[in-house]
C-alpha cells in the first residue's frame, strides 16, 4: 500500500453532497485530488480548494478516459450519480445511462490503469422492502431502477476483482443530509425539500400518511469514512452499511425541522407514492472495521444544517423536464 501522503485520487461528484465532502476529507488526509463533475445538480462552489477540478459528463466514455490522460490515480472514490429512488422509476434510460453506463466507464478506465481500489457509494436502495434492519448479508431484491442500477454496479465490481484484480469497497449509505445538499430537489432529499418548504413559509409536503420511517444520516458521519477506505485493509473487497441507527417517522422528521427553524409544523399531505415504507440498517460492520466516533443526533445535525440554509436563503424547485414514462407519475411531479 502506499504511504497515503502520496495517494492520488478521482472523486466523481465532487461539486456535489456527499462527493464535496469526501474530497474534502481526502484532501485532510494529504491525498492529491481530481475531482470530476458534470454539475448539473452540483455547484463549483462545493469543490473544496485544493482540488483539480475538470468538468464533463462520466457517461461519455472518452470524457472519462480523458481524465487519465497524463495521470494515475491510486484509488477511484465514485459519488457521481442521480439518487432519486421514486423518480428512477420514470427517468429510466436516463437512471441506467447516469448511474450504471457511467461507472462502468470507470471500471473500465480503473482496470485499464491498474488503479489499486474503487470505491463506490450504493445506497440501501438494492435491499428493497420487508428487509429491516438492513445487513449486509441478507440478498439484495432492489424494486425500483435506481437500487437496480446500484446493485448491477456492485456485481459489476465483484466480477472485475474476480477477473482483474481490482479491490473495491461498497457502501450503503442512506437518507444522508447536511451542509451543501441541494434543497433545489424537488423529487429527492427529503430534509432538504421541507427547509426549502419553510424558508417560504410554505407547508412541509408529505407523501401518504407521514408514517414512513427512515434513519437519516449526517453527512459527517458516512464522508470521512467514505475518505478513509482504502487506507483499511479490512475494508478492501467488503461491502458496508453506513449512516444513522436511529429511525424517524417523515412526521417526526418534519416536527423536528420546525423546531430547528422555530416555527409551527405545518404539513400538506399528498397522495401516497410507491416507496418502500420502512428502511433502515445494521451498522455493526462498519463500526467494526472503522470504529467511527459517536454519530451526529439527528436534532443537532438539523439545527447545523438550517443554520447553512438559511445563510443561503431559499431556491426554486428545479423540475426535471425529461420524464419517460407519464403512467403512475404522481400528480405533483407531473409537467
Amino acid at each position: 500500500m502506499n504511504n497515503q501522503k502520496s495517494l492520488s485520487v478521482l472523486v466523481t461528484g465532487a461539486a456535489g453532497f456527499i462527493g464535496s465532502h469526501v474530497a474534502e476529507h481526502c484532501l485532510k488526509l494529504g491525498f492529491q485530488v481530481v475531482a470530476t463533475d458534470d454539475l448539473s445538480g452540483g455547484f463549483l462552489a462545493n469543490v473544496p480548494d485544493g482540488c483539480e477540478f475538470i468538468q464533463g459528463d462520466l457517461r461519455d466514455p472518452v470524457f472519462v478516459a480523458s481524465l487519465w490522460d497524463g495521470r494515475h490515480f491510486d484509488t477511484i472514490y465514485h459519488l457521481g450519480a442521480y439518487a432519486a429512488e421514486g423518480l428512477s422509476h420514470f427517468v429510466r434510460r436516463f437512471n441506467y445511462e447516469t448511474n450504471l453506463v457511467a461507472s462502468i466507464n470507470l471500471i473500465n478506465q480503473a482496470v485499464n490503469h491498474a488503479a489499486s481500489c474503487f470505491v463506490f457509494t450504493s445506497s440501501i436502495a438494492v435491499y428493497g422492502a420487508g428487509q429491516t434492519p438492513m445487513s449486509e448479508d441478507m440478498t439484495p431484491k432492489p424494486e425500483d431502477p435506481y437500487g437496480i442500477s446500484k446493485y448491477a454496479v456492485e456485481l459489476d465490481l465483484a466480477a472485475a476483482h474476480e477477473m482483474f484484480g481490482l479491490d473495491f469497497v461498497i457502501f450503503r449509505p442512506h437518507n444522508v443530509y447536511g451542509e451543501r445538499q441541494n434543497i433545489a430537489d424537488k423529487y429527492r432529499n427529503v430534509i432538504g425539500i421541507f427547509m426549502n418548504q419553510v424558508l417560504q413559509d410554505l407547508p412541509m409536503s408529505v407523501f401518504g400518511d407521514g408514517l414512513q420511517t427512515r434513519a437519516f444520516s449526517h453527512v459527517d458521519d458516512v464522508a470521512p469514512i467514505i475518505a478513509r477506505a482504502p487506507l483499511v485493509p479490512a475494508a478492501r473487497n467488503q461491502v458496508f452499511n453506513v449512516g444513522a441507527d436511529t429511525a424517524y417517522s417523515v412526521k417526526e422528521l418534519a416536527e423536528e425541522i420546525a423546531r430547528a427553524f422555530a416555527v409551527p409544523c405545518q404539513l400538506r399531505h399528498l397522495e401516497a407514492r410507491q416507496e418502500v415504507v420502512h428502511a433502515f440498517s445494521n451498522h455493526a460492520k462498519v463500526q467494526r472495521v472503522f470504529s467511527p466516533p459517536p454519530a451526529v443526533t439527528l436534532r443537532d445535525g438539523l439545527r447545523r444544517m438550517a443554520q447553512w440554509v438559511r445563510s443561503q436563503g431559499p431556491a426554486t424547485p428545479v423540475r426535471f423536464e425529461d420524464i419517460e414514462v407519464l403512467k403512475n407519475l404522481p400528480q405533483s411531479w407531473r409537467p
